[in-house]
């Protein structure tokens, strides 16, 4: 299936000199987003995934009932989008294509998930991909958090990166692929 022809295109949408994408066509289109589904589930080689608010839970949760391999979602929000307990928040400073910006996620979301020997493997998940600045700030993040869970300490790593749509002119390359591959659905060249 060519995702290409799903997805909608805005210039300068939400300020001048931003291309958006727009993925939401998929949740009108039952066979797209079937099929999309079945195709992110084949891409992922993780247990554990982590992806960002909001559009990214839309095509990450499904994982949970459509892929055997999938266990835990992570979810990375907003500031003040979750509740914590002391100790268990984490905030993660980004660079988006139009400003700075910070997200969360909480240690316990991570623990919750299934490690690897004595790593939790994730899966970063992302509808966009256009400079790279949230998945390499987020990444970065991740892969210097230690889970203490039952007396023992756990690394946790960010094996993959898995994208719905990237912009491939726009994203220093070898800074995000020396964290861990990265895969696409759909390349957006530039104007």
């Amino acid at each position: 299936m060519d995702y290409k022809e799903i997805v909608n295109h805005y210039p300068d949408f939400p300020i001048p000199g931003i291309d958006f994408i727009d993925i939401l066509p998929f949740l009108s289109n039952k066979q797209a987003f079937s099929h999309l589904i079945g195709d992110l589930a084949a891409a992922v080689h993780c247990p554990n995934i982590v992806t960002v608010e909001a559009r990214g839970f839309l095509f990450a949760a499904p994982l949970l009932t459509q892929s055997d391999l999938v266990q835990n979602i992570v979810p990375i929000r907003k500031k003040g989008k979750l509740p914590f307990a002391e100790g268990d928040l984490r905030e993660v400073k980004i660079m988006k294509e139009y400003g700075a910006d910070q997200v969360f996620f909480r240690v316990s979301d991570i623990a919750a998930g299934k490690p690897e020997g004595d790593t939790f493997y994730l899966t970063f998940f992302d509808d966009i991909l256009a400079t790279g600045g949230t998945a390499i700030g987020i990444a970065e993040e991740l892969n210097r958090t230690v889970i203490h869970l039952d007396g023992k300490d756990y690394k946790v790593k960010v094996k993959e990166f898995v994208f719905l749509v990237e912009f491939p002119e726009l994203y220093d390359h070898a800074r995000l692929e020396s964290i861990a591959p990265v895969k696409s659905f759909v390349k957006i060249d530039g104007k």
